[in-house]
């Protein structure tokens, strides 16, 4: 991740293309309606788009035919929901693609529904799942960024796993072996950016503390602020 283009087989690449096709569909709806509802809720969108592009910018080669970076999907993720992230992951692959040839166009299909729809899914039911349990904000983020990041290279093993089956072992061995390989880069990375992403939300709680509240996002802090307050 990013699949190099022309790096899949068509049949492949046309298949991942239809898989992702409805949750950017049902994302572009969900943008619509949240800039209609909330036309404030534009800068903090745009903010998590240049956030998803930088990080998932910085090539780091990997397994042959594709590279391990950041994505910065799960702040995106965390603040609007998986379908709008659906959208803005598109647009940044998409943008890579043509400016930076990072990724492809006949690949893009298949880098899509890894970074910018299987990842944020996975990061934000981890972070629902731990606010659930009470569990620190912050906490929450640091674990729903890191799984956004690790699963999208969970999948994307999965995708090259399919396309190119070991000669000898077949599918389980040819996914053990790009897994492997992704794993010595991308869990440090994976780290690394659930660590930057608690960073980045601590910067907006302290400047658009407002917003994160009307996302849902620092609702339960800012209730209990407002309760002692009113004490």
């Amino acid at each position: 991740m990013h699949i190099a283009e022309g790096f899949l087989p068509p049949l492949h690449a046309v298949a991942w293309g239809a898989a992702s096709a409805p949750f950017v569909v049902h994302g572009v709806r969900s943008l619509t309606r949240e800039v209609k509802a909330h036309p404030e809720s534009t800068l903090l969108l745009g903010a998590s788009g240049a956030f998803t592009f930088v990080l998932s910018a910085l090539k780091i080669p990997s397994v042959t035919g594709s590279c391990s970076h950041p994505t910065g999907t799960g702040l995106g993720a965390i603040l609007f929901r998986p379908p709008i992230m659906a959208v803005l992951g598109t647009i940044t692959l998409l943008f890579q693609a043509l400016l930076l040839a990072h990724g492809g166009l006949t690949t893009l299909g298949a880098n899509v529904f890894s970074m910018a729809i299987a990842g944020p899914w996975a990061g934000y039911a981890v972070y629902r799942l731990l606010r659930k349990f009470g569990l620190p904000l912050m906490v929450t983020v640091f674990f729903g960024a890191f799984f956004a990041d690790l699963v999208t290279y969970c999948v994307t093993s999965l995708q090259l796993a399919m396309a190119f089956p070991d000669p000898a072992s077949g599918f389980p061995g040819s996914l053990a072996k790009f897994g492997g390989i992704f794993a010595v880069t991308q869990i440090p990375l994976a780290v690394s950016e659930g660590l930057l992403t608690v960073l980045v939300m601590r910067l907006l709680m302290a400047s658009s503390k407002s917003d994160l509240v009307r996302l849902g996002v620092a609702k339960l802090t800012s209730a209990r602020t407002e309760e002692k307050a009113a004490a």
